[in-house]
């Protein structure tokens, strides 16, 4: 492997920008992270034990997935107890107890919320069920079949399928926009609101810092019910239903921006609460701005940009950064390139050959984008995507399209801590998934005693974006993006920093419009000042 450096200068004495802005935040998810009582499920003791390996990274901040009661239909966003931990995972103590430890480490603790749906073993909704006439009757979205027997609305569900499942109870439909076993909350219902809002207080009880919200723009849907119109053919394979349409009255009801500014107030009186919400689907963009505008929305917000983009390009770089300038009260983005949803991004962005020269170019341009930077459990070990067949695939969307959708298990693989045990140790029973073999190669402990390794060059790239104002919170400015070689400068005031990357697998000339000159701050793949090896990148102070 070949080394870098990575050198950094102090930051000013006065700093006055919340710790969320420019942080960057470790994605956990618990059932991989580490398992402390060998049933092979990771859990909270798990990830309290191993908190020194995430501190030691220099990140702000971890995000927890979910870890709520819940008959893991969906692995945890099929929330059952929003208050509560499921046992596979610990108690509230044990909870506690990993807050406790993170703070000591100076981490900050967000936690993911999941509002659109519960799961239908919620009491919630196993009241609601029951009557039309019950304290929760609409406390879901219900709805009388058509005359002909049919769904209110043409609207599919994301795993495939209609999204509404006939109940005898209350001879009505529900709505689910995922699985039918995670009915559609009522949020526009004010009494929804405040128990939702009573959650959230919950956790701001119990020390929480932030909160990611999951598939927020699902969270009100059109009374009225309408049709979905057509989606217009966009050359793509179709694999589900729920490709055939636009989506817009299912989802993306103007009403969750009161609901969000609600939200906003109380954690504002918990003082410097991190708000994150996760917003996919075909007006990403719009509502990400709109979620994120002002003072008094959410914080930040990320899609899907990269977390999908079967290529990492220049161009791609330029128009997220694009998307977002600088400007008096436009939202803060946060990015990330691989996620528990997600293929693993090296496995989609490089060949096998190219992994170790593009893992560190990648963490590099990570470690440079204006925004917060999410870093998903073993991004920082350069794992790959792992085949997992289909017998032992637990994943419930990919079951219900195979083979043409890929399973999220290649992603959610359990994390190597230990190259010589037999299963990385990450648990002494057997794992709920296989850790796969290249990945088992990338443990910790082999790449502890590697200075050249990805892990080391982590932490120092982390390292340099801490200390330079220019790279944290710094406005950004795009000096080149044409074929595989990207420029752009980072400025804070008298912080400048210019990043120069070639993201393809030949050399490239140097651009015309970034200076050679400069301090280099960090190099990777043996890239120095006018000079672009394959995979070459730089970041030089100005």
């Amino acid at each position: 492997m070949t080394k870098a450096t990575a050198k950094a200068h102090p930051v000013p004495a006065a700093q006055e920008l919340p710790w969320w802005r420019g942080a960057a935040i470790y994605q956990i998810y618990p059932r991989s992270f580490c398992d402390a009582n060998g049933d092979g499920i990771g859990d909270l003791p798990g990830i309290t034990a191993r908190l020194d390996h995430v501190a030691a990274l220099g990140v702000d901040a971890i995000w927890v997935s979910p870890f709520f009661t819940s008959p893991m239909r969906d692995f945890g966003y099929d929330v059952a107890d929003y208050c509560d931990v499921d046992p596979i995972f610990g108690t509230l103590a044990d909870f506690d107890r990993m807050v406790a430890r993170a703070h000591e480490l100076g981490l900050k603790v967000t936690i993911d919320q999941v509002y659109a749906h519960t799961s239908d073993q919620h009491p919630w909704f196993e009241e609601s069920r029951q009557s039309r006439d019950n304290p929760r009757a609409d406390w879901y979205v219900w709805a009388d079949p058509q005359e002909d027997g049919s769904p209110p609305s043409n609207w599919q569900s994301v795993f495939g399928g209609p999204a509404w499942t006939w109940d005898a109870r209350r001879c009505q439909y529900y709505l689910h926009n995922f699985l039918s076993s995670q009915p559609q909350i009522n949020a526009h219902n004010p009494a929804v609101q405040e128990a939702l809002l009573g959650v959230m207080q919950f956790w701001l009880d119990r020390g929480v810092d932030g909160f990611r919200i999951d598939a927020l723009n699902f969270l009100m849907h059109d009374p009225g019910l309408r049709n979905n119109p057509p989606a217009p053919y966009d050359g793509r394979r179709r694999t589900r239903p729920f490709d055939y349409q636009l989506k817009i009255y299912n989802q993306s009801h103007p009403g969750i921006v009161g609901f969000i500014e609600r939200l906003r107030s109380l954690c504002d009186r918990y003082g410097a609460v991190f708000t994150l919400a996760e917003v996919g689907g075909d007006l990403a963009e719009t509502e990400m701005q709109e979620f994120t505008a002002g003072d008094d929305r959410l914080n930040s917000a990320y899609g899907f940009d990269f977390l999908y983009a079967d290529r990492l390009t220049p161009q791609l770089v330029a128009d997220t950064q694009a998307k977002w300038p600088d400007t008096p009260g436009k939202g803060w983005p946060s990015w990330a390139f691989e996620n528990h949803d997600a293929p693993r991004a090296l496995s989609r962005w490089c060949a096998p050959q190219d992994v170790e020269a593009f893992g560190r170019m990648k963490a590099m341009l990570l470690a440079a984008l204006r925004g917060n930077i999410i870093i998903y459990q073993g991004e920082e070990l350069g794992l790959t995507q792992v085949d997992i067949p289909f017998e032992q695939i637990q994943d419930p969307e990919a079951i219900a399209n195979w083979p043409l959708t890929l399973s999220r298990d290649g992603a959610r693989t359990p994390l190597p801590w230990q190259a010589q045990d037999e299963q990385g140790g990450f648990t002494t029973g057997q794992p709920w998934l296989p850790l796969g073999d290249d990945n088992h190669t990338r443990a910790v402990d082999r790449q502890e005693a590697d200075p050249a390794s990805l892990l080391h060059l982590t932490r120092a790239l982390l390292a340099l974006r801490k200390a330079s104002p220019a790279l944290r919170t710094g406005d950004f400015t795009l000096l080149h993006a044409a074929g595989n070689v990207l420029a752009f400068r980072r400025t804070a005031g008298a912080s400048r920093v210019l990043g120069v990357f070639n993201m393809g697998h030949h050399a490239a000339p140097w651009p015309a419009a970034a200076s050679p000159t400069g301090r280099v701050l960090s190099a990777v793949n043996g890239a120095a000042p006018g000079t672009l090896p394959p995979f070459g990148a730089l970041l030089i102070e100005e």
